[in-house]
This record gives structure tokens, sequence and C-alpha cells, in this order.
């Protein structure tokens, strides 16, 4: 079978993950692997879009470059980007071919759906000279956390997939800063106990854990200022910007305002037309950056989530500028049922139907996962 059958044979989620797989079997193939210059990027919130600013200047100045992120929108090659360029279907069936002949057999089979694409991107970034690598769901436990890094930047850490990784923010932050393992750059916080936290983890486990004040001096906010105008960016993606500036500037390499000429990620408020924004984000403080970035307009809010999501906060965080909710069916077994959204949207007296259409007349904002985005763009965006 060919790559995407094979990765279609294996679970996208887990009730229970076993954490001793992804080591036990990296150990086995490491020296089969290439050992590029690994950027780790962990965090709750931001973390797409800070690897491919940081990606995006790495090849503008001659570099090749890897940026590993997940999950994908639309087609699975979007988690693969090779200097500049999503892979190819080619790519992907070449490197799958390869990594099969490295790993055992019952080692392929029992690697998940994230561990097996986490080896395979090494495979294809085997001659890169930095790979940008985007932790999936947490830090100290991820597949990508095997890997020897020389940076760590750590994204705006919140609330999110809490039965994984901790039900308080101090145990949520723990675990995912617990996959540093030498220097890092943590960027401004929401919460104060993730510094708190970040001050106990360097303190016990020798770590340099630097704000990203320390690497960001005058010239480069004027620099921040003129490339976030440039590309009209919102303050939570100027955020990352920033975050991507200071890690160019800890590995000493120098940049130009003309490195940054690539629109950010796809899916993170994008403008797809006049009156059409869609956003993958799915959690409180995601809600928070868009009110921030489209306060003062009302809109349309084409909206499904997931079961584990707190999507009574979310709805009440947005209702400032939401005109409406229109719920969009989305068929997957982790979504709410469509009668609980109803209720919840009535107890805050927020109104809503179901979505069928769009219409010129009104602004639109699709938001509430990776999947409510994908939904949208497939059946409804023609």
């Amino acid at each position: 079978m060919n790559f995407l059958e094979y990765l279609n044979t294996k679970p996208l989620f887990y009730d229970e993950i076993d954490y001793t797989r992804m080591p036990r079997i990296y150990e086995k193939i490491k020296e089969s692997l290439p050992t590029p210059k690994i950027i780790h990027i962990i965090g709750t919130n931001g973390k797409g879009t800070t690897g491919r600013f940081l990606a995006n200047a790495l090849y503008s100045k001659g570099i090749k470059v890897g940026h590993y992120t997940s999950p994908h929108i639309l087609e699975f090659n979007e988690r693969i980007f090779l200097n500049a360029n999503n892979v190819t279907d080619t790519i992907l069936q070449e490197a799958h071919l390869q990594l099969q002949i490295i790993l055992e057999a019952d080692d392929a089979d029992s690697l998940s759906y994230f561990e097996y694409t986490t080896l395979l991107a090494m495979i294809i970034f085997k001659e890169c000279e930095y790979v940008v690598m985007e932790a999936g769901l947490g830090g100290e436990h991820d597949a990508t956390a095997v890997f020897n890094k020389i940076l760590t930047l750590i994204t705006p850490i919140a609330y999110d997939h809490e039965a994984f990784l901790g039900s308080n923010i101090e145990e949520i932050a723990a675990t995912k800063l617990k996959a540093i393992q030498n220097n890092a750059i943590i960027t401004t916080q929401a919460y104060n106990e993730v510094y708190s936290v970040a001050e106990q983890i360097a303190i016990q486990s020798a770590l340099n854990i630097y704000k990203v004040d320390e690497f960001i001096k005058d010239l480069d906010k004027e620099k921040i200022n003129q490339i976030a105008d440039n590309l009209n960016l919102v303050p939570y993606l100027k955020d990352n910007l920033t975050l991507s500036i200071a890690a160019l500037n800890f590995l000493k390499l120098k940049y130009e305002v003309d490195d940054f000429k690539t629109p950010p990620l796809f899916g993170r408020l994008t403008k797809i037309s006049e009156n059409i924004i869609v956003d993958v984000g799915h959690n409180a403080l995601a809600a928070q950056g868009i009110v921030k970035a489209l306060e003062g307009d009302k809109y349309i809010l084409v909206y499904n989530s997931y079961k584990d999501k707190n999507y009574k906060e979310i709805l009440s965080i947005l209702k400032p500028i939401i005109l409406r909710v229109e719920i969009i069916a989305v068929n997957e077994q982790r979504i709410e049922s469509i009668e609980i959204i109803k209720n919840t949207l009535k107890n805050l007296k927020i109104e809503y139907n179901i979505f069928k259409e769009t219409k010129p007349e009104y602004k639109y904002l699709v938001f509430g996962s990776f999947s409510v985005v994908e939904k949208f763009l497939r059946e409804h965006n023609e």
C-alpha cells in the first residue's frame, strides 16, 4: 500500500498513550537518521506561525530548512515544509519506503500516526541544516521530544488537552517545559504561573530559559513593526514573529525586513474573501486573540467544537464580536452534539441556526478547530 493508505490504518487519537514507545524505537534507529540543528517549538498557541516565520526567514538566507507542523487542514503534505514548499506525494512515498526499511515491521506497525510521521519528516529533512520542529499534543512525552535540540521556543501556554497534560496551568506548563534540553526562549505569557514553573525547571535541570525581550533590541522592534505593517499582522501574530526573530538573534543569524515577505501560515485569521475569515484556533486563548484583533466589527460565527473543549468559555469570549452563530455539521466522533451546542448558545443568549451558506452582505468568521475550517473549505467555499 502507498504512504497515505498505510498512514490511514493508524488511529489519529488514543484514549491512552504509550509514552515509552517512541523513545524506545528511536533509540534503535537513530543512527540511521540525520542530525540537523533542531529548533523545537512547544506551547499551546502560535507554534505553527512562529515556526513558519522562522523557517521562511532561514530559507530566505539561503539555508536549507525543514518545518514540521501539525495538524493539516486539507492535505497531509501541509505538515512537512521543505525549503519553502509543502512536500510532494512523491517525496512522501520515497521517505515512507526508506522508513519501512529502517524500522522493524512490528515497530512500524506499533507507531502512532503522529510518531510515524515525525520519523518520516526526519527522513525527508536529511539534507537540511536546520529543522524547525513543532511539538504535537504535549512536550515532555511528545514524539518530537526524542531528538537533540539546539534551542526550544516556548509560545503562550494555556488550558488545552487537560486530560493528557494536567488539570491546572502549573501542571500543563510543567509537562510542556520538561521537553527543554538546554536553551529556551519564552514568549510573553498570559499566566504568571508559567514563568514560575519555568524558573523552577531551569534551576532543577540547569537550563537556560530566557525571556523573549532579552533578545529583542530597539532596532529589532523597528524591524518587527515594519514587517508587521507589510504583512498586516494582528497582535498575536506579531508576538509570534517577535519570538522567531529572538531565535535568529540567539543563533547569531543576521536578518533583514525582506527576509519576512511570506504571509503567515494559512488558517490563522486568514481572509479568504472580502467577507470571510478562517481561523483554526480552538481554545480560550485563541478566542481572546481573535476578539482583540477583530473588535469593533460583528461577524456571523461559523462554529462547532470537540467535546473536550471549553466551548462555553470560548463562546462567552467571542460574544462581543458575534452577530449570531451558525453551527456547521462536522462528522467526527469527537465532535460535540449539535443539541448540546444549541443549549449552550441558548444559555449564553446568543442567536443561532444551522449553517447553510454564506451571503455577501454579512461578515463571517469560521472558527472552532482544524476540522471546522476543513469542512467549510471543502464543502462551502465554492
